[in-house]
């Protein structure tokens, strides 16, 4: 008989509800504070429901404080929904079943699993010992992901006196010492130079390819998305509103067009003629770029072949890095203006 087919990670009507202490301003408001406390409530993450099939890398996007990281630590068993139901690998992560914390792995940017006065080798040793390796496996693990990773010549420092670049890789390698099925990432690159952070892209790009690992992955580098994700779920105040195809993210959002124009000659059209056509975000002598709605691109293409004397026109997409932004943007502000709450910080 054929067993029913089981998606790696399956999320249904996730809620994380956190209850926060309300001060009142001034002494007063303390001294009130010690006979009745008043609370609010913080949905982190509301009815969040999705599914992750064996070897994807999904790209989980969304502005500082959308639910993300509240959603990993709860897929990893760290913290318990508020309500909900979660499935990784078939256990109920925060069980925190011995089984279930031998097969997933969690690493985040900014928390450090290394011993920090230590070389870097121990805390390997460490972690060889706590998953029960064999030394010949440990050995040659080690082995292969120092050599991806460039790092092998790093292992006997202390981890205090390495660089952020050269800690982060190690972090990761300790995080696949046991070469966990599901491998939970937020924001692996952060503050990396643009060397290390191609580095890591390209060892995770093969290491999905080469041993079908799960990677569930936060980021605010578009970069990494790009490179590493064809799938994206985007959150935003803890509900998800897009989960997809990465190309489909322009398909469905990106309301304009980018139509850059070399004119023969030096050339400069009148700023109010350009502006019919859309809105003029670049212009010298002989050369403009406009951003145009979707629906008019083929109509205003046609207008300016026949007002100027054009050598060159060319149509590109906004990127996905603006697409993002822009959405969050108007999340934030409906009526538009105002600081974006949703930074994408572009990394080569």
């Amino acid at each position: 008989m054929n067993t029913p087919h089981r998606p790696t990670i399956q999320v249904q009507g996730l809620t994380r509800v956190f209850r926060t202490y309300k001060k009142k301003p001034g002494v007063l408001g303390a001294l009130r504070g010690v006979f009745h406390r008043e609370y609010e409530q913080t949905a982190a993450v509301n009815d969040v429901s999705f599914t992750v099939e064996e070897g994807e890398c999904v790209g989980f996007l969304g502005p500082n404080g959308a639910g993300k990281t509240t959603t990993l630590k709860i897929l990893s068993g760290l913290l318990h929904p508020s309500s909900g139901s979660a499935s990784v690998l078939g256990y109920t992560p925060w069980n925190r079943l011995i089984e279930f914390r031998r097969q997933f792995a969690l690493l985040l940017g900014q928390k450090n699993q290394l011993w920090w006065d230590l070389p870097a080798r121990e805390s390997l040793e460490l972690n060889g010992r706590i998953y029960g390796i064999p030394r010949g496996d440990f050995d040659r693990r080690v082995c292969y992901l120092t050599e991806l990773l460039r790092v092998r010549d790093k292992l006997d420092v202390m981890v205090r006196e390495l660089s952020l670049g050269e800690r982060m890789k190690l972090e990761l390698i300790a995080a696949l010492l046991h070469q966990p099925k599901v491998l939970f990432l937020d924001e692996p690159t952060i503050g990396l130079d643009v060397i290390s952070q191609r580095t890591v892209r390209e060892f995770l790009r093969e290491y999905n390819r080469t041993h079908r690992t799960t990677i569930l992955l936060t980021s605010h580098y578009v970069a990494d998305i790009e490179a590493l994700c064809r799938r994206v779920i985007i959150i935003d105040r803890g509900s998800i509103f897009f989960d997809g195809k990465l190309e489909e993210v322009v398909d469905r959002f990106a309301r304009s067009k980018i139509v850059t124009v070399e004119l023969e000659g030096s050339l400069v059209p009148p700023a109010e003629d350009l502006e019919t056509f859309g809105r003029v975000l670049e212009q010298t002598p002989g050369h403009f770029r406009l951003k145009v709605p979707r629906q008019r691109v083929v109509a205003v293409c046609k207008a300016i072949f026949e007002k100027f004397p054009v050598a060159d026109l060319d149509i590109e997409e906004i990127s996905v890095e603006d697409i993002v932004r822009n959405l969050f943007l108007r999340a934030d502000n409906p009526q538009g203006g105002g600081d974006t709450i949703f930074s994408f910080r572009r990394a080569a």
